[in-house]
């Protein structure tokens, strides 16, 4: 699909084949082809298992020794990247040519070199430069991508950096021999909001001042929508609709990537643009050449035709796209939402009257830490909630946001019964938390954790983990809990064959609705959320967000939810607070919060949101 005249990267029916030890051959990257002109931005975005990582892992050589790759063509400039060697390829491509970002620097970047080291041999073992002034050029892109302090910073080592920082070495030390290409592979994953925005920019910024092409891979729509020029959608290994970001966005032709974008909640609207859409099923497992439509499984607009081969590339309006139907019939399709039978939950918006009493509250609480630098260093204490008063009514949504390290998950752990607060108290149906009981606090107040595979107990089945509880607290005989453990099942949506299945054989969609099904077998009052769709890609994140919302209107549950998506706030929450440095800057509903912010922290916040539906963020005098 040609964008120009003299592209800069040109990529025809790349495939990755994997081989078992019984010879058997899946492809999880199938006849993926797509161009790249010098200075300009592509976004490849999917769900996990997609194919996109391992397809940029096939342009910079790096698959694993099971893996074979195949292309009609692969080149850079005139380079033709299918015949050279592979260690002509190190010496001259790779780190030099084509630099890359990786979803996690700390295990990316060497825990055992400084960072001075790990920047200025990026350069020397290129013969770009002495080492002298590979440092000059290390301290210059480390000021450059805004990393304060880089004397400092050259002779530290990637754990004593945060998050933000580390993503922010990993970007300088893929410009230090000024590249051609870039590709970040989830450069923002798991970053706060404000850090996330703050590295969308910077790449923006660096490729138009450097001239830059870049490649952006992740799951992250809104992400996307930030920083590039055109899309790429890829499901089950291929491609299936390409166009610049305005086409794809404002009237997608493929009916997965109207699922997609159904699925994101809206962060400039009221209400996250209301109730979300949903995809169902998941993406399959990699397999052999198909013989159908790969996503003839979950498409509304299915038909035979779909299932007699696997559909081809075809053009429309300067963009690409793979269906056996018709650009005008995708153009009239409607993807009809699969919830209109139900209620259409949306979230309560009653706000407690000012004589009510929270279910759960803290007054004036702090917490402290104490940390030493070394065996024998000096005691340090860390405050990391800081005179923190503040109440959950029944049957609302809480939400808090804010940056990592401003106390949010301590404040959750306090309200959980799992950390004592170092002053202040936390109250329970209008009496000291620390007054009730371990069993009596699990009774009533259960968590749902951010990552579902880490929080289960992976030799223990479905039907193991979620009737647990019960167990523990002596509740019923084998039958009634079995038919107990079936009920929930049934409540968040699981069927009943994952009866008797382990957490590594379910998508992370089902193996979070386990963890939310065991938090509700006890029938608590309040639910602490911490982080609960994060993990989760962007069509999984709106079934467990509706799943939620449901099973709130349907058994007045009491929501408290930490979260850095701001999107997911201003979809779900019927009250925010924000918290910065241990305290509590703002708080109120939602949407009061979100058009009228009053403190200047929570303004840069939601300064920094994007929109999937949107070509820009907005400015911060539009909050």
């Amino acid at each position: 699909m040609p964008y120009s005249n003299d592209p800069l990267l040109c990529v025809d029916g790349l495939s990755v084949g994997l081989t078992s030890p019984r010879g058997d051959t899946t492809w999880p990257v199938r006849q993926v082809g797509f161009e790249l002109a010098r200075g300009e931005a592509l976004g490849i975005v999917g769900e996990s298992g997609s194919g996109k990582s391992m397809a940029m892992l096939a342009l910079m050589g790096l698959l694993p020794g099971s893996a074979r790759r195949e292309a009609t063509r692969v080149s850079l400039g005139e380079t033709d990247l299918l015949t050279l060697p592979d260690a002509q390829f190190a010496r001259q491509v790779a780190g030099k040519r084509i630099g890359m970002i990786f979803q996690e620097p700390m295990t990316s970047l060497n825990p055992v070199y400084s960072i001075g080291r790990q920047l200025t041999e990026t350069m020397t073992l290129h013969g770009q430069a002495d080492a002298r002034t590979a440092r000059r050029r290390a301290l210059e892109l480390l000021e450059r991508v805004g990393v304060p302090e880089p004397e400092v910073r050259l002779r530290q080592y990637p754990h004593q950096l945060s998050g933000g920082l580390r993503q922010r070495v990993m970007i300088a030390m893929a410009l230090m021999n000024s590249p051609e290409l870039i590709i970040a592979d989830e450069p923002t994953t798991a970053l706060d909001v404000t850090i996330k925005a703050q590295i969308l920019d910077l790449l923006a910024e660096l490729r138009a001042e450097l001239g830059t092409a870049m490649i952006l891979v992740s799951h992250d729509i809104a992400a996307v929508s930030r920083a590039v020029d055109r899309v790429a959608v890829m499901y089950a290994g291929a491609l299936v609709e390409q166009g610049s970001l305005r086409q794809v966005l404002e009237t997608p032709l493929h009916p997965y990537t109207q699922g997609l974008l159904r699925c994101a909640p809206r962060a400039l609207a009221p209400n996250g643009g209301g109730r979300l859409g949903s995809i169902a099923g998941s993406v399959p497992r990699p397999f052999a050449r198909l013989s159908r439509c790969a996503f003839s499984d979950r498409c509304p607009l299915v038909h035979d035709a779909c299932h007699d081969g696997e559909p081809v590339m075809h053009r429309a309006d300067d963009r690409a796209y793979r269906c056996m139907l018709g650009a005008d019939r995708l153009r009239a399709f409607e993807w009809a939402d699969t919830a209109q039978s139900e209620q259409m939950t949306q979230p309560s918006r009653a706000t407690a009257a000012a004589n009510d009493t929270p279910i759960l509250s803290l007054e004036s609480v702090s917490c402290e830490f104490v940390t030493r630098r070394g065996l024998l260093g000096a005691a340090h204490r860390l405050r990391a909630v800081d005179d923190v008063s503040l109440g959950l009514y029944r049957g609302e949504i809480l939400a808090v946001v804010g940056e990592s390290g401003s106390g949010k998950t301590t404040m959750a752990r306090m309200l959980l019964g799992l950390q004592a607060p170092t002053a202040g108290v936390v109250r329970f149906d209008d009496r000291p938390l620390a007054d009730t009981g371990a069993r009596e606090r699990a009774r009533q107040i259960q968590p749902v954790f951010q990552d579902p595979y880490s929080s289960l107990n992976p030799l223990r089945t479905v039907a193991d983990s979620i009737g647990r509880p019960l167990v523990v607290h002596g509740i019923g005989n084998s039958r009634s809990r079995s038919e107990r453990v079936r009920e929930v099942m049934a409540l968040v949506g699981l069927d009943a064959r994952f009866y008797d299945s382990y957490p590594g054989q379910m998508s992370g969609g089902q193996r979070q609705r386990v963890a939310v099904a065991r938090a509700l077998v006890l029938e608590p009052d309040v639910i602490v959320c911490d982080e609960p769709t994060s993990a989760l890609d962007i069509s999984v994140q709106a079934q467990i967000l509706n799943l939620l919302l449901d099973l709130q209107a349907r058994l007045n549950l009491t929501y408290f939810i930490i979260t850095h998506d701001l999107a997911v706030v201003r979809y779900m929450a019927s009250r925010v607070a924000v918290m910065q440095g241990g305290r509590i800057v703002e708080t109120g509903p939602t949407e009061q919060v979100y058009t009228r912010p009053a403190s200047a922290y929570t303004r840069e916040l939601l300064a920094s949101m994007s929109d999937p539906l949107s070509q820009r963020a907005p400015a911060a005098a539009s909050v």
